[in-house]
Order: C-alpha cells, then sequence, then structure tokens
C-alpha cells in the first residue's frame, strides 16, 4: 500500500515532520496531512532574536507567525516544536549576505537557508525524531523517474519555487515531500486553507528578507558590520571618472537609480569591484551577457555533470527568480564548475545570484550553480 506522500504505509504509522513557518502553505500542508491521519510533527524555527520579530505582513518566521504556527498545532492536536537555531542562521545566512555586498556580490538569502537550516539542520532534527520524512510547503514537485527522485517545477509556474531549492541534494530530495506543489494555483490553496477551518487562510504570503525588518538593506548592513562602506568612484568602461558613490553595498548589477550622473542616456551598473572601492557603469546594451561562469555546482541529472556531450549540456536556465528560463548550454569544467553560453537575449548577470538548470522541454530541474567572476 503507498500512501499520499509515497510510502509502503498506512498514513496512520507514518511519522511525518512539517516545517511550519507559520504561512498559509506548510500550515494547509500540517492540517491536511493530519487530517489524512497521519502521526504529525510541527517544527518552526526560531532564527533571530525575539525582540527582532514584528507583526508585519511581507515576514516570515516572525513572532506572529510562531504563534500562528502553535495554535494550529493546538486546534489539529499534535505536537510542536520551536527550534532554536539563530546562531546557524547568523552563520550560514545573515553573514553571508552581509560578506556577499562588501564583496560587490548580489546575495540570494533564501536559498542559503534552504541549504544551512531548513535542508540541514531542520532536516537532521526530523531524522533524530524518527521521521519517515519532512514536508515543507514549497510550490515545487518531486516525483519518481525511471533513475530515481527528480525535482519539478510546480503546476502553477507563478508561485513555482524550484530557483530556491536548485542546491538540494539527491540525498535530501528522498527524504523531503512537497505536497503543495500539484496545486493549480495559490487561490486552491487559500480555498484548501478555509476547507480545514484555518483563520490565516487569508494571512498575506511573506515577500520580504526575514531578517531586514524595514529600511534598506544597506542599512542594515552597515548596522550588523564594522566594516567601513567607503565612498569611491564611479567610472566607464574605458576608467573615466563620472562621479563618485557612496559605498558598493548600495549597489547591485543592472541598477540605474541613484548614481547621480547626468547623461541624456541612462547609465546602469555593469560592475562592482571591492578591491579598487570602484563602479563601472556603461549603457543598457553594455549589460548583455552571453557567457558566464558557474561554481559549486548541484547537478540532479541522471548522468554525472561531467559526462556532458561534446558539444555541452543543452539545457534552460534561469539568472533570476523572477526572469523565464532561457535556452543555454552548460560547458562543464569539472564536477563543480562549469561555463554557461546563453542562446537568447538576457542581461544583468549578477556574481552572488544562482543560475538553475532545467531539462529542455520539460517542467524538471536539473541542479544549478552559483554565478562569479572567478
Amino acid at each position: 500500500m503507498i500512501n499520499s506522500l509515497g510510502l509502503e504505509k498506512k498514513p496512520n504509522q507514518t511519522r511525518v515532520v512539517v516545517a511550519m513557518s507559520g504561512g498559509v502553505d506548510s500550515s494547509v500542508v500540517a492540517a491536511q496531512l493530519k487530517t489524512e491521519g497521519y502521526e504529525v510533527i510541527g517544527i518552526t524555527m526560531q532564527l533571530y532574536a525575539n525582540t527582532t520579530f514584528k507583526s508585519k505582513p511581507g515576514k516570515c518566521c516572525g513572532g506572529v507567525d510562531v504563534k500562528d504556527a502553535i495554535k494550529i498545532a493546538r486546534d489539529f492536536n499534535f505536537p510542536h516544536y520551536v527550534f532554536d537555531y539563530q546562531s546557524e542562521f547568523k552563520l550560514g545566512v545573515i553573514n553571508d549576505f552581509v560578506e556577499s555586498y562588501y564583496s560587490g556580490l548580489t546575495p540570494v538569502p533564501c536559498i542559503k537557508c534552504n541549504e544551512t537550516v531548513k535542508f540541514s539542520n531542520l532536516l537532521d532534527a526530523a531524522k533524530n525524531l524518527n521521521a519517515d520524512c519532512m514536508a515543507t510547503g514549497h510550490y515545487v514537485r518531486r516525483t519518481t523517474g525511471e533513475r530515481g527522485i527528480e525535482l519539478h517545477r510546480a503546476l502553477d509556474e507563478s508561485k513555482d519555487q524550484s530557483y530556491f531549492l536548485f542546491s538540494t541534494k539527491q540525498d535530501q530530495l528522498e527524504y523531503l515531500r512537497f505536497p503543495l506543489g500539484h496545486m493549480k494555483s495559490k487561490s486552491e490553496t487559500r480555498i484548501k486553507a478555509q476547507d480545514l477551518g484555518l483563520n490565516i487562510a487569508n494571512k498575506p504570503d511573506s515577500q520580504d528578507i526575514c531578517f531586514v525588518n524595514g529600511g534598506k538593506y544597506a542599512d542594515f548592513i552597515k548596522n550588523l558590520s564594522h566594516t567601513s562602506n567607503e565612498p569611491g568612484l564611479i567610472i566607464d568602461k574605458n576608467g573615466v571618472e563620472l562621479g563618485r558613490h557612496d559605498g558598493i553595498i548600495n549597489y547591485t548589477i543592472g541598477q540605474r537609480k541613484r548614481l547621480g550622473i547626468s547623461s541624456t542616456e541612462p547609465y546602469y551598473v555593469l560592475e562592482i569591484n571591492p578591491l579598487t572601492n570602484s563602479i563601472v557603469v556603461g549603457r543598457r546594451v553594455d549589460l548583455i551577457t552571453k557567457k558566464f561562469k558557474i561554481k559549486e555546482v548541484n547537478w540532479l541529472g541522471d548522468n554525472s555533470f561531467v559526462d556532458s556531450p561534446t558539444d555541452g549540456w543543452p539545457l534552460q536556465v534561469k539568472v533570476r527568480s523572477t526572469r523565464p528560463a532561457k535556452s543555454a548550454i552548460i560547458y562543464p569544467i569539472d564536477r563543480k564548475n562549469g561555463e554557461v553560453a546563453i542562446t537568447e537575449y538576457e542581461e544583468a548577470i549578477a556574481p552572488g545570484q544562482a543560475c538553475v538548470f532545467y531539462e529542455k522541454d520539460s517542467s524538471r530541474v536539473l541542479g544549478g550553480g552559483w554565478i562569479t567572476t572567478d
């Protein structure tokens, strides 16, 4: 007998840990699984000090979210724990966020959180609780292919979160479950929440970076770091001085505003150089990139990453979560490094962002890597 989580057990004999953020998605997962008869254990992560918890829309893992998760566990009568991962979160996510900006990179903290806390510390906790699997509210699909477990885009591509899960390892996929990946829309999830009697059915989605409570990211970075954020030169591609910037942490690749350069045609940030403390700018056409390198590749394909065809892997890639996938060829350098040649128009490709691989004419995710200038 195969249950709805793909395990050869009856639901009442299956223990599942649900990662509960306090939002609609993970709450629906926990409540639905409990209703189906599973032995559910909820876990909510405390990632930063209680004094920073804000009851503010657009955030996750705040004080109100913890309270919502606790209430749902109480209403549906399953155990719930709050685990303190503040030090792990600061080391793996916040410090990386700060250091990346000072290094001229554009980080993706949600991916780092999945890598270092959710699918590492939290997953280990689930195993220590003797759970058969761990379920989350992510909008992705986990399917069984001819050669094992595969990761696929969600049915609702407008809610698809596969970009943020590209670095999930194969053994983690074996243990993880994503019950919402087959939902046709977020409204369907909210209807399910109403049907289950959840009073958070209309709660806003989390959108902003959870640990930046207000103001600009640069203000948060400056308040947290002892590193100076000195002004420097803004130059063009030929090294000609055009102006001065107020610290490199205030800029990202492709940025047009707040450059303070008077010109009939707008300038855009092309490069951030922490060694010279300079910003290189150019015209929009200069943002177009055809080739770039990636590091720390996580490959989820059937064959080895380095066993590519002689002319590379013909795939599709996403270089930002909000952009559509574009055709590209991936050339492996070794197991963890490669070069990407985009065959379609793409601009403002930023070091520090993720480049996620998708199989052509398919919803399957084949991994990805981090964009680098090395």
